[in-house]
């Protein structure tokens, strides 16, 4: 009988009609074009303009477990009632295998989370930010949450409780070699015993989980992960066990890669966080619980490699031996995820209703994005983080003042304290516009509709801006 795995499909998407939803569209249509036996885990659009929609979506192959991911799960969305203004918030996406310029190697967004966290109470981000491999300095109003998390904590389907700890379990393949055995269980015993964090087991996985990196038609790093349906099984059996999990697997690669990456300065997009991504997008779905991946080296051969100097957004992977610690400290605090419509409402909890902002790289276009959009929440996008995404977001039906496109996250810190402030970013540059005077109308007249960048213009083809209630 099939097993379950996960594995990437390419959807092609004709422009979305005139006047409607984005979100809702973009749904509709993945759901209709999406084969009948898999379910979504991730979607990301890569390229969009006047032709369509270009994208890729990550699929949970179920076999015997089919039905453990819903088919809408990710593409279902609330609309959020109310805005808290209580406190300041925002939260903080570098999509994983994009290759981002800032935040696409080894944890090397940390900086950009510090100072984003020093003018917000709370930050939420995601490992991809933070994870240096054996280092993780998330800051200590940071919530750690893997990014599927944050794209249903958007989309106004789950909210996050802070925790005191959290019970780690963590599961590592099985390896030829037994060094590879022991250098994690140490890596283990080491955060037990320096940070306290709380492990009720290690499972060492036998049959390995089969993880293979691979590239997408976009250049983005995925792959495939097969023989899945033994992990799902262990995390049946010890459910009462654990709140966070964490795994350490070996990630196929050709060989080259690994001397081709450190030898790129930063050129090469990162071949193990795609997949690593698919894995921890899929086990949060399914047991809504926190969970991360660390990439178990291959052999003797590649831990012994020497690298040289590397690029210093890659040198913390130069330095690890593991690249356990980042996660395990990352998932013991990492916050639970709350999906019963009723404890939504419980206070305590952190839910859409108090997301202030979203800050994201220019050109990310994804259910997070989308979410965003809808629920009203402003937009930050960095132009200084390039990477392989083709999207203008310009073009979307956003509110006036919704999207702000900055030069780097200095001037995004900048536009997130004066919205803070309940400032008009806009008011503390010079020169400052006249206020535009209307004539008012009859009920059969049309004023132009305004866009984020305060000129007239109806968004992405077929599309109207929209007032939200």
């Amino acid at each position: 009988m099939k097993s379950a795995m996960l594995s990437e499909i390419e959807l092609d998407l004709l422009p979305p009609p005139a006047g409607g939803n984005l979100l809702e569209w973009l749904s509709q249509k993945t759901r209709e074009k999406l084969p009948g036996d898999v379910s979504p885990v991730r979607l990301v659009v890569t390229a969009s303009d006047s032709g369509g929609y270009r994208c890729e979506v990550t699929t949970f192959n179920g076999g015997i477990d089919a039905n453990r991911i819903p088919k809408n799960s990710i593409l279902e969305f609330r609309h959020r009632q109310v805005e808290n203004t209580g406190s300041f918030n925002a939260v903080l996406l570098v999509p994983t295998g994009i290759g981002a310029d800032i935040g696409g190697h080894a944890g090397d967004a940390t900086p950009v989370a510090q100072l984003l966290a020093s003018v917000c109470d709370t930050l939420v981000t995601h490992p991809n930010v933070v994870n240096a491999s054996d280092i993780n300095e998330i800051p200590g109003n940071g919530l750690y949450v893997e990014g599927s998390v944050i794209c249903r904590l958007l989309m106004g389907t789950a909210g996050l409780q802070p925790v005191r700890s959290n019970r780690v379990l963590v599961l590592m393949n099985s390896h030829t070699d037994r060094l590879f055995h022991t250098l994690t269980v140490n890596s283990v015993n080491a955060a037990r015993a320096s940070y306290g964090l709380i492990c009720p087991r290690v499972i060492e996985l036998e049959p390995p989980l089969i993880m293979i990196s691979e590239y997408t038609p976009s250049s983005r790093a995925a792959g495939r992960v097969e023989d899945l349906g033994h992990v799902l099984e262990l995390l049946d059996r010890h459910r009462n066990e654990y709140d966070a999990v964490a795994i350490s697997s070996v990630i196929t690669v050709p060989t080259n890669y690994h001397g081709d990456y450190f030898n790129s300065g930063g050129s090469m997009v990162n071949p193990w966080g795609g997949v690593e991504s698919m894995l921890t997008h899929t086990i949060s779905s399914i047991y809504d619980v926190p969970s991360a991946h660390s990439p178990m080296l291959e052999s003797q051969e590649v831990l012994d490699a020497d690298t040289g100097i590397v690029d210093p957004r890659m040198a913390a992977e130069a330095i690890s031996t593991t690249f356990l610690q980042s996660i395990l400290k990352g998932l013991q605090k990492s916050p639970r995820i709350v999906t019963d419509r009723e404890a939504l409402r419980n206070p305590g909890g952190f839910t859409a209703s108090d997301v202030s902002c979203l800050v994201i790289p220019d050109g990310c276009l994804g259910l997070p994005t989308l979410a965003a959009l809808e629920q009203g929440i402003p937009v930050i996008a960095v132009r200084e983080n390039k990477n392989l995404m083709r999207n203008d977001l310009t073009q979307l039906p956003w509110q006036q003042g919704q999207l702000h496109v900055v030069e780097n996250y200095w001037e995004a810190a900048g536009v997130m304290a004066a919205l803070k402030a309940g400032i008009a970013p806009n008011s503390v540059r010079r020169p400052i516009n006249p206020v535009t005077v209307e004539k008012s109308a009859g009920a059969s007249a049309k004023t132009p509709a305004i866009n984020a960048n305060g000129t007239a213009g109806s968004g992405i083809p077929g599309h109207q801006p929209r007032v939200h209630p």
